[in-house]
């Protein structure tokens, strides 16, 4: 008669063997879709007293992945920023020259093009239904390496952080699936092979820290730079996070939405400080359509033109109450 020690034994290796098969799975179907990057860039070094040098050639490299089939690919900003010349490397070995038809700093995300049809692309998922704890893989080119494959899970969502360009972007997805030099810009999937997220970062010398742009940013952002070359959007000057709210308190406060955005930092002097917005503030609508995320205000905040009046309705505390926000155009300022 089998132990019971030997029937555990057995259905742990049946897991590790189904999530075996997930994982390669999962590689099969999106690795075609990834693509190696690299770029010839102009860059002016810093001399010995402090001042920059004259601009000089330095090589660059990091992964990308195409979303369209006529040649449409999402990677990092700063993989590609001031690129003089790119080149793309398909993973069936063909290498390709490309251009960058939109770049956005501030969320770390730029999309190239590259001139054929009928390419092998990845499908976009939905990062406001991710769940901490849930499979994340990444796949991309660490040290110009073809299609390298890591597995891990969904470690935290609505994390912060700045982008090597010195911009805060908010509701980041934090995974523990490693990531190297040259996986930038490279997609981290669902178990189904969707896009959940553009990996971006990883803390050095930390282990296990990795960080990647949630797929509805990237979504809003890869639209707008294809169809108008940049993002057009308007400036509050907070740093937010989603605020999940109980389903009692939605029902007593009668609030729009079982989530908002909580207001994490409001910068001196910018619109949402002369709108009177506070720390931990919970924006719940803007111009009367609920904020359940920052993805929403980012999508609303480009799609209204800035320099207009427009209604908040926030919750402080447990009191709601309206406030009155002139966004401006965010050229003009920073942040």
């Amino acid at each position: 008669m089998e132990g019971i020690g030997a029937s555990d034994r057995r259905s742990g290796e049946e897991l590790l063997d189904a999530y075996s098969r997930a994982v390669a799975g999962v590689a099969d179907r999106v690795s075609p879709a990834v693509v190696n990057i690299a770029v010839t860039a102009a860059r002016s070094p810093i001399g010995r007293d402090g001042r920059p040098l004259p601009p000089r050639e330095v090589q660059g490299a990091g992964s990308g992945v195409i979303v369209t089939p006529d040649g449409f690919v999402v990677t990092n900003s700063h993989v590609v920023h001031d690129a003089l010349r790119i080149e793309v490397t398909l993973n069936d070995g063909r290498t390709l020259a490309a251009d960058v038809r939109g770049d956005d700093p501030e969320t770390d995300l730029a999309v190239i093009k590259v001139d054929e049809h009928g390419l092998p692309y990845a499908e976009f998922g939905d990062s406001d239904s991710l769940r901490v704890g849930q499979v994340a893989i990444a796949i991309g080119n660490p040290f110009g390496f073809q299609t390298t494959v890591t597995a891990g899970i969904v470690s935290a969502l609505g994390r912060s952080m700045r982008s090597q360009s010195g911009h805060l972007i908010d509701n980041i997805l934090q995974t523990d699936a490693p990531l190297n030099p040259g996986s930038s810009g490279g997609p981290l999937v669902d178990s189904r092979g969707r896009i959940i997220g553009i990996n971006t970062a990883v803390i050095v010398p930390a282990q296990g820290i990795c960080f990647a742009i949630p797929v509805n940013t990237v979504s809003q952002v890869v639209t707008m730079l294809i169809t108008q070359g940049k993002v057009s959007r308007g400036y509050l000057g907070i740093g937010g996070q989603t605020r999940p709210f109980h389903r009692r308190n939605v029902r007593i406060l009668d609030l729009p939405a079982e989530s908002g955005v909580l207001v994490a930092q409001v910068q001196p002097g910018s619109p949402a400080a002369r709108a009177g917005l506070r720390l931990n503030d919970v924006i719940l609508s803007f111009d009367g359509e609920a904020m359940r995320n920052l993805d929403d205000l980012h999508r609303v905040l480009s799609s209204r033109p800035a320099n207009f009046r427009y209604e908040l309705l926030v919750l402080r505390e447990h009191a709601k109450l309206t406030l009155g926000v002139v966004p401006l155009e965010a050229g003009a300022a920073s942040g």
